[in-house]
């Protein structure tokens, strides 16, 4: 019983994603998470633009939100919008722009274009990435497949299901229908087999200590060209309720002592 209920639930969460992919396709959407709360079901919705997916005065959330309530009978979902910082780390976002592309120059250039966002991947520091682009609608007799790859890129492990950025689109032309998939490995992943010379961080520290060493030298060394003020100089300083008024004492004159004759 429980298992049905998990799996109606991700079935309703995968139609939840699709429709709002479809319905978002020009806004520069990339993905959507559901997280469920005690409040309700937390919708976010990653985009480029998110002006345009909340619409003048919010009336597109407003839309979206009677639309999950009536048609997939979700309970108080709350839509937030997630902005994405680099729309080139972002694999399905390139995915897209490249069925744009596609679709509105023709399948012609599809090289040129492919070329040229790998290009624009690997210049934004990107660690690697992989564009491929395949179907019946390519100029072609029959259906084929062009790979575009540059970089260092992960095809096996942990990394690359859990953190390589991965996109996948398709685009409907006049010649056939063309599959677009990117993967893009980004910067900011940390390979578990990437090597440090100690040598260099040990230089760096030595040569650190040295320069505190030299700094702390100099300023010793100014210190003692200061001139050292004298004790005479010192006495002047004193304050006034720290110098003692002088008691001058009266010397009496020395008694004279009479001889007595006896």
């Amino acid at each position: 019983m429980k298992e049905r209920k998990i799996l109606a639930q991700k079935i309703r969460d995968f139609e939840v994603q699709e429709f709002i992919s479809r319905e978002l396709t020009t806004t520069g959407y990339t993905r959507t998470e559901i997280q469920r709360t005690p409040l309700g079901d937390k919708v976010i919705v990653y985009t480029s633009r998110p002006g345009l997916v909340v619409g003048r005065k919010g009336a597109n959330i407003k839309k979206l939100t009677d639309i999950l309530k009536r048609k997939f009978n979700m309970d108080n979902p709350q839509i937030e919008i997630g902005e994405v910082t680099n729309p080139l780390f972002d694999a399905q976002l390139v995915a897209e722009r490249i069925a744009f592309t596609l679709e509105r120059y023709g399948a012609m250039r599809f090289k040129s274009v492919g070329y040229k966002i790998l290009q624009q991947i690997i210049d934004a520091d990107a660690l690697g990435a992989e564009i491929t682009i395949s179907g019946r609608g390519l100029p072609s007799s029959r259906a084929k497949s062009w790979k575009f790859m540059d970089g260092y890129l992960k095809k096996s492990g942990d990394i690359s299901q859990n953190q390589v950025s991965k996109g996948l689109t398709t685009v409907n032309l006049r010649s056939g229908t063309i599959g677009i998939k990117v993967v893009i490995m980004t910067p900011d992943i940390i390979l578990p087999d990437k090597m440090y010379i100690r040598e260099a961080a040990d230089a760096q520290n030595a040569e650190n200590k040295s320069e505190a060493a030299r700094i702390e030298a100099a300023k010793e060394k100014e210190e003692k060209k200061k001139p050292q003020r004298k004790k005479s100089e010192k006495k002047h300083t004193q304050k006034p309720h720290e110098i003692k008024p002088e008691v001058k004492v009266e010397e009496k004159p020395a008694e004279t002592t009479e001889e007595v004759k006896e």
